[in-house]
């Protein structure tokens, strides 16, 4: 059974950092790309950022750039989102998804390409 488990998130105050992390289970993450995405209420899912499985090509929302850093550990099978200077608005569920499909980098953050889900973790941003 594939799936991916998420850990991390939680309340923090404007300025301060988290750490995300999404482990696999029952399947390597050598052959997936992995997508950081999330949801506010009333917005749709957005990708936040993105690794390809086939040259770690990575992809940044431009509302994070060179705030959030996406790295995987692929003997760890976990792949982890650093996030710093967090801001109000990165208030949301956050989700991590995985796909084998290779694609470009400016299409690696679309939502309809991920095929497993993790089960989201909440992050509150708020002093």
């Amino acid at each position: 059974q594939l799936q991916l488990v998420q850990s991390g998130g939680g309340l923090v105050q404007p300025g301060g950092s988290l750490r995300l992390s999404c482990a696999a289970s029952g399947f390597t993450l050598d052959y997936y790309a992995i997508g950081w995405f999330r949801q506010a209420p009333g917005k749709e899912r957005e990708g936040v950022s993105c690794i390809s499985h086939s040259d770690y090509s990575t992809y940044y929302a431009d509302s994070v750039k060179g705030r959030f850093t996406i790295t995987r550990d692929n003997a760890k099978n976990t792949v982890y989102l650093q996030m710093n200077s967090l801001k109000p608005e990165d208030t949301a569920v956050y989700y991590c998804a995985a796909t084998r499909l290779i694609t470009t980098v400016q299409t690696l953050c679309t939502p309809s390409i991920y095929t497993n889900w993790g089960q989201g973790t909440q992050v509150t941003v708020s002093s």
